[in-house]
């Protein structure tokens, strides 16, 4: 018997490989109190997502889910298996894009493409990390994507 310990946490720097692509699980089933909560937490008062009196007339029938819960909950998703602990900081944005509406009840999954790796320049230790973020349903539309550079721990010495 061994004594061994494992703690959960991200991958290291030089654990990421270029061209790898990561499956997320579990997946998140979108309620209707987790839209109403981050649309009015984040103080957005755009009524396709709050009135649904004014959305069953747009061309959509019905609320959508903020399209910011969508881009949180897909960055969320990677995170126990990718960053969980490794991050030092997200350094931004690209490539965003939302090709079709999240519904209360859509349960989304998400992937990521690692696109680049190369150390850090300016921070010895720590490397940066371009991540492309797919976001599906239920159905395996894709609901949102996602490009995100990132900069992550390397390896600390002595560990395995």
């Amino acid at each position: 018997m061994t004594n061994r310990r494992v703690e959960q946490r991200g991958l290291y720097f030089e654990e990421f490989e270029e061209g790898t692509t990561y499956v997320h699980s579990p997946g998140r089933t979108v309620t209707e109190a987790d839209n109403v909560q981050f649309t009015t937490m984040t103080m957005n008062t755009q009524s396709l997502h709050l009135d649904r009196a004014w959305a069953e007339q747009s061309e959509f029938g019905e609320r959508l889910v903020n399209s910011m819960f969508t881009l949180s909950t897909l960055v969320g998703l990677s995170v126990g298996q990718l960053t969980l602990g490794t991050i030092v900081a997200n350094l931004g944005f690209s490539e965003v894009s939302f090709p079709a509406p999240v519904h209360h009840g859509d349960t989304l999954y998400a992937e990521t493409f690692v696109r680049s790796t190369r150390r850090s320049r300016s921070r010895p230790g720590q490397g940066i990390v371009e991540l492309e973020h797919t976001m599906y349903n239920q159905d395996r539309t894709i609901v949102a994507k996602a490009v995100r550079q990132t900069l992550v721990l390397a390896r600390p010495e002595g560990v395995s």
